[in-house]
């Protein structure tokens, strides 16, 4: 409580915005005061992404990414009763969302850095995205991937040029590897979803989405690690604060769902799921944004996500992998709070295994 007050003290009293190459910050600056806080109330808040990195994110990385359709079903608006907008990721450059958070973090790194390399941790789509934008700035890419990862994502990082160190399916083995790394080369670390770069380069998915369909009532989009989902938060309730944003979570891997029942985040339990690239845990900067701004996660079992799956295949005739099937399932399970309304649905990626159809 104590601490809580004094935060109160410095926001009332001693908070200064400005702006800085085109990105607002506040800072709380501290003055001798015989009866105010201590000196350690100084606080400088570069750790929240806001609307204006987002936009400073579109306009860096519009040259490197594709402008992706949106797609409509009227054979599944008329089994749902209601208008879906379907924004494919799956046909972005390496398959997935993740280029724009990638390359709007590796854009800026120093020329020293680029030189030393880039390493990161990644189930697979992250790790091509980074060996992609690493590859075309003239470096190496180092990704760390659990050994368990999906083959076709495998020879998706390789076919970029990303040279893959196997860690065992956990997060002290993946931490453990990367740290390794780190010492050992120099290299700079590219996060996968905590941080705040690639919140705001995930964030234009969203943007272009409620630009091209500006009256949209709900947006669901998957969440694991966090980056996808705080960016389309902070992009969506900026350009429409009424609109509603959903995060859709398997349940076998269901960290963020209950770390927002606890207040507090909770480590997986398991990550026995079939979308692959939704067994991160939630980051400690994602988190935030997630529990203040999102208004439910909607929990998926994994018969739903793969019966999902199939139905986005037969009737939009596209490939995309179950961790993105997941939007859609969310919606068949919450039906009725989405008849009549008009939903973005972000699918994230097709990057998957053809040989190992779940049907």
């Amino acid at each position: 409580m104590f601490l809580e007050l004094e935060f109160k003290y410095w926001e009332d009293n001693h908070k200064v915005n400005f702006v800085k190459d085109g990105i607002q910050y506040s800072m709380f600056r501290y003055n001798c005061e015989e009866d105010g806080p201590r000196p350690e109330s100084y606080f400088e808040d570069f750790t929240v992404s806001t609307y204006n990195h987002i936009e400073l994110a579109h306009s860096r990385i519009l040259t490197d990414i594709h402008f992706t359709p949106i797609l409509t079903s009227k054979s599944i608006n008329n089994d749902t009763e209601s208008n879906l907008f379907f924004k494919c990721e799956n046909f972005q450059k390496t398959g997935s969302f993740k280029i724009r958070g990638a390359t709007n973090a590796i854009l800026q790194l120093s020329k020293k850095q680029i030189t030393k390399g880039i390493v990161t941790t990644s189930s697979g789509n992250h790790g091509a995205a980074v060996s992609y934008s690493a590859r075309k700035l003239g470096t190496t890419a180092s990704i760390v991937m659990p050994n368990n990862t999906p083959i076709n994502k495998i020879q998706n990082v390789e076919r970029y040029g990303g040279k893959i160190i196997f860690c065992e399916p956990n997060i002290n083995s993946r931490e453990n590897t990367l740290k390794h790394l780190v010492e050992k080369t120099g290299s700079s670390v590219i996060h996968p979803y905590n941080d705040e770069k690639i919140i705001a380069g995930q964030g234009t998915a969203a943007k272009e989405l409620i630009e091209e369909v500006p009256d949209l009532d709900a947006i669901i989009c998957p969440v694991s690690g966090g980056g996808l989902l705080s960016g389309t938060l902070i992009a969506a309730k900026n350009l429409n604060p009424n609109i509603k944003v959903y995060g859709a979570e398997p349940k076998n891997a269901d960290d963020t769902y209950r770390s927002i029942l606890n207040n507090k985040i909770m480590s997986n339990e398991t990550t026995n799921t079939i979308a692959d690239g939704l067994r991160a845990q939630v980051g400690s900067i994602t988190f935030p944004i997630i529990q203040e701004n999102v208004d439910s996660i909607l929990v998926v079992s994994e018969k739903m996500i793969i019966s999902s799956m199939y139905m986005i295949w037969q009737r939009l005739k596209i490939i995309i992998e179950p961790s993105c099937s997941i939007v859609l399932a969310a919606l068949l399970l919450n039906s009725k709070k989405f008849i009549n309304k008009k939903v973005g649905l972000i699918l994230t990626g097709g990057n998957y295994d053809l040989n190992k159809l779940p049907w």
